[in-house]
């Protein structure tokens, strides 16, 4: 079964078009990002897991959004720059994106709509991270102060689910 996630595209901070096909098989781990949030060290576990697993299939992706108290003040030419220089960021980063409100990027509006959270499909800050399976199925919701790391055996779980 095709599954309607990968009928989504995002662009990257260059401006180009990413489909969510182009990760079709692999796990993908999507969070909405800001540099400049109490959260922001965050990156560096999202950042540890993309080392560890990358090679096993694990997908991150970090859609920096400024929904939030204005904490990402970067702008699509800067943000990479900033994530690379203060936490070594290497995973992909997309176009700063909306994640609630009338403009919210279809990614999380998918997401959203399949996996609600404590505030039903809003997104309540920075780095709410959803997981998506090998399948295109969205997975797991992770609230924004749960770390990275205390969600590794999902990823695990993930990987040795369903190989390609």
């Amino acid at each position: 079964m095709d599954s309607p996630f990968y009928n989504l595209s995002a662009s990257t901070p260059q401006g180009s078009r990413v489909s969510m096909r182009d990760f079709e098989g692999k796990a993908i781990l999507i969070v909405n990002t800001a540099t400049k949030c109490g959260l922001a060290p965050q990156f560096d576990g999202l950042e540890a897991l993309h080392q560890r697993y990358g090679k096993q299939g694990l997908v991150v992706l970090g859609f920096p959004c400024d929904q939030f108290l204005g904490q990402e003040p970067e702008t699509n030419d800067t943000v990479e720059e900033a994530c690379r220089v203060n936490h070594g960021v290497t995973f992909q980063l997309m176009a700063k994106s909306d994640v609630n409100g009338k403009n919210t990027n279809e990614v999380f509006k998918y997401l959203k709509s399949q996996l609600g959270g404590f505030l039903g499909s809003r997104i309540k800050w920075n780095f709410t991270k959803f997981l998506v399976d090998r399948n295109g199925k969205p997975f797991k919701r992770y609230a924004p102060n749960t770390k990275p790391q205390s969600f590794e055996d999902d990823i695990k779980l993930l990987l040795g689910s369903n190989k390609r």
